[in-house]
């Protein structure tokens, strides 16, 4: 299966939201090739960037996914190169 590199930008203004958007990142662990966090970037407002490697469905669910939390905001950045390989 072809896998893409993308990059999710994960803007978190609840608390408790960062605990769900944790969870949701421990499940797809498997996919993440890193990830920075930024705490309290402003008041009552945190970052999280996450690089992954996975097919194309994968990332749209997991971006999806965190998108309907509550507080949470998220894009995602697709790189235009295919890799028909597994990457990890």
């Amino acid at each position: 299966m072809s896998q893409r590199i993308a990059t999710l930008s994960i803007l978190v203004a609840d608390p408790e939201g960062a605990k769900a958007v944790n969870q949701l990142l421990h499940e797809a662990a498997p996919a993440v090739l890193g990830r920075m966090g930024l705490p309290r970037v402003a008041p009552g407002l945190s970052v999280i960037c996450v690089v992954l490697a996975a097919p194309q469905e994968a990332i749209a669910t997991l971006s999806g996914r965190l998108g309907q939390l509550s507080g949470v905001s998220v894009t995602a950045c697709y790189a235009k190169k295919v890799f028909d390989e597994p990457l990890r």
